[in-house]
């Protein structure tokens, strides 16, 4: 049933959202895999699949939104919350540089603590440290928080002053699912789909690039799915039509649920629902290049499996990450490991930075890094 709407696909068709839920609720998994390769195939005929040497640093746990998904949060004025100070950033920044990394992602909670001057002077900090680094960092929650705590600065205001400070690149969390009524269920207090979307645009107007994300497993429809696919691909067109000096959303990153530990009690989302979702995305976003492997929640070898289905990149090494595992995911690799699966994939892997510039290609089998540090997703 769903032939006639992936041979539109093949044929350059956009499709409809009435489309998209269609293959949603298809069981189909490697027909759309096999569409996807294709598609992916035509846009990276070089057989590379690509990842970043990365580090996440949750600069604090302290947030004010309350999410009932988040293993992470500390409340305000609990215990357990922190802040790292700006000496822990620093030598953690340093300790990626020295194993050959480019890029940081910084992200943390709303902390209504923390005054908008913090985050335009640590980045300040960083850059006049570290000025080769890529500060991929903060989610449009956090964004929306730093126009809470500016005391009167617009959006626009706040994203520019953030972008002159250092922020080089704009990450896609918090998207979950571009549906309100998904979002009023699992995070009533963190904004709605919009908000999430104003801020994206508004990052590609003053010149950002940014990734986008979806998570599946939240009680949400399929045809929910298909509208936060497509609610995706109509901001990139807008950033694509209006001229800006930014390539707008320059990844799409889908993820399932991990349930462990949170207050919402959900099944885990299989390997070929996340598969599906893979393939799907990569069909209907026609207007995105790059789609990233989420190894870090579905292990190694379902995100080997990705690139079959659509993937062109592996994502990053994500040394460190304190979100996605407290709720249960703790897969771990190294770099090593990292040019095995892309191997077995039967791609070459390539080293990138966060804009996808190719650094270092590994087309000798003999060719691994010397730092076989363990990095976890």
């Amino acid at each position: 049933m769903i032939d006639s709407i992936l041979n539109k696909a093949l044929q350059g068709e956009r499709l409809t959202v009435e489309d998209t839920t269609a293959l949603f609720e298809s069981n189909e998994v490697e027909k759309m895999g096999h569409t996807a390769n294709i598609l992916m195939n035509r846009m990276h005929p070089d057989p590379i699949a690509t990842f970043v040497i990365g580090r996440n640093i949750n600069y604090t746990n302290v947030c004010d939104v309350y999410c009932r998904f988040c293993a992470f949060y500390r409340r305000p004025g609990s215990e357990e919350g922190y802040v790292l100070p700006d000496e822990v950033i620093f030598q953690k920044i340093q300790e990626t540089m020295d194993v050959g990394g480019t890029e940081i992602l910084m992200q943390g909670g709303t902390n209504p603590n923390l005054p908008f001057s913090y985050y335009t002077d640590l980045l300040r900090a960083i850059k006049q440290r570290f000025p080769e680094i890529t500060m991929h960092s903060f989610s449009p929650a956090e964004i929306q928080k730093m126009v809470v705590v500016s005391d009167g600065l617009t959006l626009e205001q706040v994203v520019r002053q953030i972008h002159e400070a250092g922020l080089d690149s704009l990450p896609g969390g918090g998207a979950e699912i571009l549906d309100d009524r998904t979002r009023r269920k699992i995070s009533r207090l963190k904004g709605s789909w919009t908000e999430w979307m104003d801020v994206m645009k508004t990052a590609h107007k003053v010149g950002m690039n940014t990734t986008a994300t979806m998570v599946i497993g939240l009680g949400e429809t399929m045809e929910e799915r298909a509208l936060h696919l497509h609610r995706v691909r109509d901001a990139q067109d807008e950033c694509i039509q209006n001229g800006y000096d930014s390539e707008g959303f320059l990844a799409f990153i889908p993820w399932t649920f991990q349930p462990d530990n949170t207050n919402l009690k959900l099944d885990r989302q299989t390997p070929e629902e996340y598969l599906k979702t893979v393939a799907i995305s990569r069909i209907t976003l026609d207007n995105i290049k790059n789609f990233q492997s989420s190894w870090v929640t579905m292990g190694p070898e379902v995100g080997k499996l990705s690139l079959q289905y659509g993937c062109n990149d592996f994502g990053s090494t994500m040394i460190e990450e304190n979100v996605v595992s407290s709720a249960g995911a703790t897969h771990k690799v190294n770099i090593g490991s990292i040019l095995q699966l892309i191997r077995e994939a039967g791609k070459i892997p390539a080293q990138r930075n966060t804009r996808y510039d190719i650094l270092r290609v590994f087309d000798d089998e003999s060719a691994n890094v010397e730092n076989d540090f363990v990095m976890q997703n």
